[in-house]
């Protein structure tokens, strides 16, 4: 229900983004995310406790508005390198919750797990105010007063002075329209990214759906032997309908062993991306992904089983920053946030399909990595087939002029006063 309620809002809230600024909306999404966060921890029943987490899941989805003010603010030389290295902060959040689990849900129980889990959300909402809202979407706004302003301060905090000159609006486009994701110069580029995200989406939480599976079941070897019950135990968890059981210390220290693979690559990635371009870089991660799920198949021992889910979680992590970056960059100001509201959702549709990968695996284990590495391969083609490579590309405006290689003034200014130490005399100021 995360996943469904993440659906719904991603595409409201991008939506909205577009129309009425990234900050509010990154505010609001995480008032609302800690807010139905801490009420899901005193659900009565399961009827509230899956509404509520699905109204957690679209204030979550807000929070792609954070990468994308990231993104507007970074130089295009910068965005390859620094983009990627979120991912060691979303490898935090992960190792630490797994860590939480181990130690909060046997002793106090799921609902304190989701009372502490808020607390990093409700912290950050007391330093909002020392975000600003995109100087790229103030200007294609109109609203130039306040995008010098947000430059100004970047300036005194980079010790650079202002280029001479003044910010020059674009032409006004109206923003945040869903025809404008299927116009003609997008349609394939939006279509492909769609197929990408979803299949992305499908394999990332298929990964883990499946590492759950395999420690549950302790599958080595494709046997399915279920781990014995106690019958002494009289925990909330062994009346479960689903019959669900705690995880033992081995399953969460091979959790957090695969989890820790989602950085491995983040170097190899970086490096990729920026040397091959996007297209190319997703095409090899997709296509070694489909290898690897292959390989999963493999009759090896535990080690062996964590050694493969390890490289798992370090390629689709490597897949989902680049498609990131990519989504972020290929579309114009006018629709970004939209453009990544939608992808956001066909990302969680792929995320509710992986659920049939359980199904699958306990009909036919080789059967559901087949269907996963299937899915990989057709993401592949598509990355490598997609019409714009975003590699050094300037971030565009409007949907007037889409691919042009100059960026406006405006825009230009913004990435000159982004890096430290600049000078307002060099011939790149003066020119700009």
């Amino acid at each position: 229900m995360v996943f469904f309620g993440y659906m719904v809002f991603s595409i409201v809230l991008g939506l909205l983004a577009d129309r009425y600024g990234r900050w509010k909306i990154l505010l609001l999404s995480f008032l609302w995310a800690a807010y139905f966060s801490l009420l899901t921890s005193f659900a009565p029943s399961y009827t509230w406790f899956v509404f509520l987490r699905a109204m957690v899941g679209g204030g979550v989805s807000g929070h792609a508005q954070g990468l994308i003010i990231k993104t507007e603010f970074l130089p295009t030389k910068y965005r390859g390198y620094m983009l990627p290295l979120s991912q060691v902060f979303w490898l935090a959040g992960s190792l630490l919750i797994i860590g939480l689990a181990s130690v909060v849900n046997p002793t106090i129980g799921w609902r304190w797990l989701i009372r502490i889990a808020s607390i990093p959300g409700i912290l950050l909402i007391l330093v909002f105010k020392f975000i600003p809202e995109s100087a790229r979407y103030n200007v294609s706004t109109g609203n130039t007063g306040a995008a010098l302003a947000t430059l100004q301060r970047i300036a005194r905090i980079n010790r650079a002075a202002v280029p001479e000159g003044h910010l020059r609006e674009p032409a006004q486009e109206r923003r945040g329209r869903f025809k404008d994701l299927i116009h003609p110069k997008y349609l394939r580029t939006t279509l492909q990214i769609w197929i990408i995200w979803l299949g992305i989406a499908f394999a990332y939480y298929g990964v883990i759906l499946a590492s759950a599976e395999l420690l549950e079941r302790d599958l080595v070897c494709a046997s399915a032997a279920p781990a014995p019950q106690d019958p002494s135990d009289d925990s909330e968890e062994s009346h479960s309908p689903c019959h669900c059981h705690l995880f033992g210390p081995a399953a969460y220290q091979s959790m957090i062993i695969s989890t820790a693979g989602e950085i491995a690559l983040n170097p190899v990635n970086i490096l990729s991306i920026n040397l091959l371009g996007r297209r190319l870089s997703l095409c090899i991660t997709m296509g070694c992904t489909a290898l690897f799920f292959l390989l999963l198949n493999i009759c090896t021992s535990r080690a062996g089983m964590v050694g493969f889910l390890f490289m798992l979680r370090a390629l689709v992590s490597a897949n989902f920053n680049t498609i990131y970056i990519y989504t972020a960059e290929v579309y114009p100001t006018t629709m970004r946030a939209l453009g990544m509201g939608t992808s956001g959702a066909l990302c969680r549709v792929g995320a509710m399909v992986a659920l049939i990968s359980q199904v699958l695996m306990s009909a036919s284990f080789l059967g559901a990595l087949c269907l996963f590495s299937s899915v990989c391969i057709i993401c592949a083609i598509s990355a490598v087939t997609l019409p714009i490579e975003t590699k050094g590309r300037a971030l565009q405006v409007g949907t007037t002029t889409p691919g042009a290689p100059v960026a406006p003034k405006a825009v230009r200014d913004l990435e000159v006063m982004m890096q430290p130490e600049s000078k307002p005399s060099s011939p790149e100021v003066s020119q700009a």
